[in-house]
């Protein structure tokens, strides 16, 4: 009989995930781990590659354009990265987004209403530090979004590099809380970076969708149904106006993301776990190739500390979310009453809200579209936001650092598994067979010891002899 997953009510926060959410999670993680090593290889390569003698060829590749033009896609590469190349990106984050609504952390209000309130304060805060910065150094305001957003891929690259894991219950908050900022992100993009709409391309776009949603509710198979269907509706989105990301996240949350009988997984988890390693380990990676390939120098990473628009995005990504994310969680924790784990402590929570202020593929791309008619000045935001995503790196690297022998003995013993049936032990202790369990391989390695003393008695009694 398995042990009964903890109430909504008795949890904790950051306490003990259930069994399924944790696999769920380790999954996710493990393959948003590794596309996260990619992404920073390819933000390495793109900074070599922009400030050395091949420069040219760089920017030649990334400004190349391909498409057809009687379609309305004669684009770069680059802006086929940024608005096609996300999309799948954004379509996994709906995915993400629709199954922590209807099964995961999210589908409860009140245990939902901790993270989601941290992650609004961590992106609220980012943002009005940015403001307040440029209005009295007279900046730009268009770019108040940009410090706003949270790269899971690579704070968990920055985790691998740094050789420190965290225990679930903070990976799981981590992992929630870059889901609501995707959510936020998203509606930002939609409401704020929207150009004069073409209603006819919006109209064949939401005709599409529909067309989406009830092949999906007929119960219709087949990717080569699925996927010219998902480049149309991309395509008319991107010429409607809106921009294309969103035909993604549209199409992730209609996929369904609870199980029937007899299903071990759900379409959406299914098709999640196919599209996951594209997303982590090819679109991504690539966007940020093509897109954080600025010009370093010692000139102009000054700049990125006296001009406004810049020292607001450093300091929104380093100050805005750590303060912001953590400020949140501490006053909802109060005033909702909630009860910190006692495994951990609060500076843990300061630790990963420092991580949240890497802010990396997304922030880029709010970097392009809210400067896209100053290219200088979206270079320069780019440059900040590197710098920012480092410096929040290098900050909740030193933080973790202080912690790890306490998360290691964490992650042992939610890794323990004596009676070797695949469970972690700690999900078992209410499960009588559990005990039956231990019980007779501890009988059993008593009886071993029990004939080993008397071995070594009997060895011992031998070399006592007299010769």
């Amino acid at each position: 009989m398995p042990a009964p997953e903890p109430t909504t009510t008795d949890r904790k926060f950051l306490g003990r995930l259930s069994l399924p959410e944790r696999r769920y999670l380790a999954d996710a993680l493990r393959t948003e781990t590794v596309g996260g090593v990619l992404l920073l290889l390819a933000a390495i390569a793109a900074l070599v590659w922009a400030n050395t003698p091949l420069k040219d060829s760089y920017a030649t590749i990334r400004d190349f354009h391909i498409g057809p033009a009687a379609l309305g896609l004669d684009l770069s590469i680059q802006h086929w990265a940024a608005d096609g190349l996300l999309a799948i990106f954004f379509f996994v984050a709906g995915i993400e987004l629709k199954r922590e609504l209807v099964a995961g952390e999210l589908r409860d209000p009140k245990a939902a209403a901790l993270p989601v309130i941290a992650a609004i304060c961590g992106m609220a805060v980012p943002a009005l530090v940015y403001t307040l910065v440029n209005v009295v150094g007279n900046g730009s305001l268009d770019g108040w979004a940009v410090p706003t957003a949270t790269d899971i891929a690579f704070a968990l690259a920055v985790l691998a590099v740094i050789g420190t894991s965290l225990p679930s219950a903070l990976r799981a908050f981590l992992l929630t809380l870059a889901v609501v900022d995707d959510l936020f992100a998203i509606l930002i993009i939609a409401v704020f970076f929207t150009s004069d709409l073409n209603f006819a391309a919006l109209g064949g776009a939401f005709a599409g969708l529909v067309v989406f949603w009830l092949l999906l509710r007929k119960g219709v198979r087949g990717w080569y149904v699925y996927v010219p269907l998902a480049l149309v509706i991309w395509g008319l989105m991107y010429n409607s106006g809106v921009h294309a990301t969103i035909a993604g996240v549209a199409m992730g949350l209609m996929l369904r993301c609870t199980t029937r009988e007899g299903e071990e997984h759900s379409p959406g988890e299914h098709i999640e776990h196919l599209v996951r390693p594209i997303s982590a380990g090819l679109a991504v990676p690539l966007f940020a190739l093509f897109s954080a390939g600025v010009t370093v120098s010692g000139g102009a990473l000054g700049d990125v500390f006296t001009q406004p628009v810049t020292l607001g995005v450093v300091l929104g990504l380093v100050v805005g979310k750590a303060i912001g994310i953590f400020g949140g969680t501490w006053l909802a924790a109060r005033f909702t009453r909630a009860s910190l784990n006692p495994e951990l402590v609060w500076p843990d929570v300061f630790a990963v809200a420092s991580l949240a202020g890497i802010g990396f593929t997304v922030s880029l791309l709010i970097g392009e579209l809210a400067f896209v008619d100053d290219p200088a000045l979206m270079e320069e935001v780019k440059a900040a936001v590197l710098v920012g995503s480092l410096i929040a790196a290098v900050l909740a690297s030193v933080l973790l650092k202080l912690r790890v022998r306490k998360y290691q003995a964490l992650i042992a013993e939610e890794e323990r598994d004596e009676d070797q049936d695949g469970i972690p032990d700690m999900y078992e202790e209410d499960n009588p067979e559990f005990h039956l369990r231990m019980a007779e391989i501890y009988e059993k390695k008593a009886a071993e010891h029990r004939q080993r003393a008397e071995l070594a008695g009997a060895s011992r009694d031998e070399a006592d002899r007299p010769a």
